[in-house]
């Protein structure tokens, strides 16, 4: 029987409702409950059972053996990345999320594009949003080079909110690196003016580096379909240094949460400081409970946040929104004034360090992979508090009187930027 063609019109209707529906819901909507209630201090960071709930309770577990060096903005991050890759013999495997069209995507496309002509394997994951020359030049002649080169939902409409955030570079299976660092040039220079943006990139060796590598593989294998494995991934890693390390991930596929545990977790275990250094600090409300109850048991509080040089002017909004409680309960804020502060740092007890691409916010809790370098070590955590207390120096301090004299016009942005808290 024929339909008749209002049936049609209906049917048709229906299925493109349906069909938006369950894309917005796939990207605005989780299906995962929230972490609602407080978690209580049971141990400090010192104990061992700090260190087993990390292992266990998020995994995979905490390595002994590793060598972590830090490098400071681009001027040391960008000679140190691009020499390993020069350094190469076997494979190299890069996932990052900003990858814009300049001076340094080229450096990092030719340096690439050379080794995979040498018969080095080479695999490069960029976001499909991160990356401003998806079917630009670079990207181009890596492809025409030999290099695998994959671009994380892109044309994937359902995941469409859901990007990598993730910034790996692993050389042979041997050596890594990971931080906060985009491929820009945005973040070269030593953070001398608004144009050079301030950052932390670290150098791995040791076991931990498989684990860095298996990190990468968990999104190579969503895009390109294929498991890397053998010799030239996953080589014997012997103990090179002294560092106890943990590569920690997560993803909105696999458990939204763990970002956003991991941070819970670390602030309850605090007993007497916190330094938290953040590009983008929008934190809900339990993570705002749990940095005000850390104060209130004597733990000194410091969250530094960059400033007028904020490249996105919402976020910054959305974030001066919810900083009345916290300073008003004793958290101390600071805003760095020389550039673009991008560091995602948290330094506890100056004994446990957690570095990596893992912003306070809901977009890193929730909706992003993301990826942190855990390091249980009292040398790594006076180093990352020395460079804080530096940037804190060329900060300037926030104080409560400041956030409640605050301009009307400016209040009233910071409440409408915070409505998109859930996005940002």
């Amino acid at each position: 029987m024929k339909k008749h063609p209002s049936t049609l019109l209906t049917i048709g209707l229906t299925a493109l409702v349906t069909a938006v529906a369950t894309t917005f819901a796939r990207n605005f909507i989780s299906g995962e409950r929230k972490i609602k209630h407080r978690i209580a201090q049971r141990y400090g960071i010192a104990d061992p059972q700090f260190e087993r709930s990390m292992s266990q309770l998020l995994g995979p577990p905490i390595l002994d053996g590793n060598l972590v060096v830090p490098l400071r903005n681009g001027v040391e991050i960008f000679p140190a990345m691009l020499a390993a890759i020069e350094s190469a013999e076997r494979s190299i495997t890069f996932e990052t999320f900003v990858y814009w069209s300049g001076a340094i995507a080229q450096k990092f496309a030719d340096a690439l594009s050379a080794q995979a002509r040498r018969g080095v394997k080479v695999h490069v994951l960029v976001d499909g949003v991160g990356c401003d020359c998806v079917h630009g030049p670079a990207l181009r002649q890596m492809d025409e080079a030999g290099v695998e080169v994959e671009v994380y939902h892109i044309t994937n409409i359902a995941r469409a909110n859901h990007r990598t955030h993730r910034k790996l570079l692993i050389i042979d299976g041997q050596i890594g690196f990971t931080g906060g660092v985009g491929i820009a040039d945005q973040w070269d220079g030593n953070a001398a003016s608004p144009e050079e943006w301030r950052d932390s990139h670290y150098r791995v060796e040791g076991p931990v580096v498989a684990q860095m590598q298996a990190a990468f593989l968990d999104n190579w294998m969503k895009t390109r379909s294929i498991v890397l494995h053998g010799e030239e991934y996953f080589p014997a890693l012997k103990a090179v240094g002294s560092h106890r390390c943990q590569m920690f991930k997560s993803s909105p596929m696999e458990g939204s949460e763990s970002a956003r545990l991991m941070y819970l977790l670390s602030l309850a275990a605090a007993e007497r400081s916190v330094k938290v250094g953040n590009a983008y600090f929008v934190p809900d409300d339990l993570t705002a409970q749990t940095l005000v109850e850390a104060v209130e048991r004597g733990v000194k509080v410091e969250v530094l946040l960059p400033g007028r040089h904020m490249h996105s002017a919402v976020v910054r909004s959305a974030s001066r929104d919810r900083w009345g409680e916290l300073l008003a309960r004793g958290v101390r804020i600071y805003e760095f004034e020389p550039s673009m502060y991008h560091c995602k740092t948290m330094i506890i007890d100056r004994l446990w360090t957690s570095v990596g691409s893992a912003n306070f916010d809901n977009r890193s809790f929730r909706l992003n992979d993301e990826a942190n370098l855990n390091i249980i070590d009292r040398e790594i955590a006076a180093a990352e508090s020395q460079a804080f207390d530096r940037d804190v120096a060329r900060s300037r301090e926030v104080t409560y009187e400041d956030w409640r004299r605050r301009p009307f016009w400016q209040r009233v942005t910071d409440g409408a930027s915070a409505l998109l808290r859930s996005q940002l």
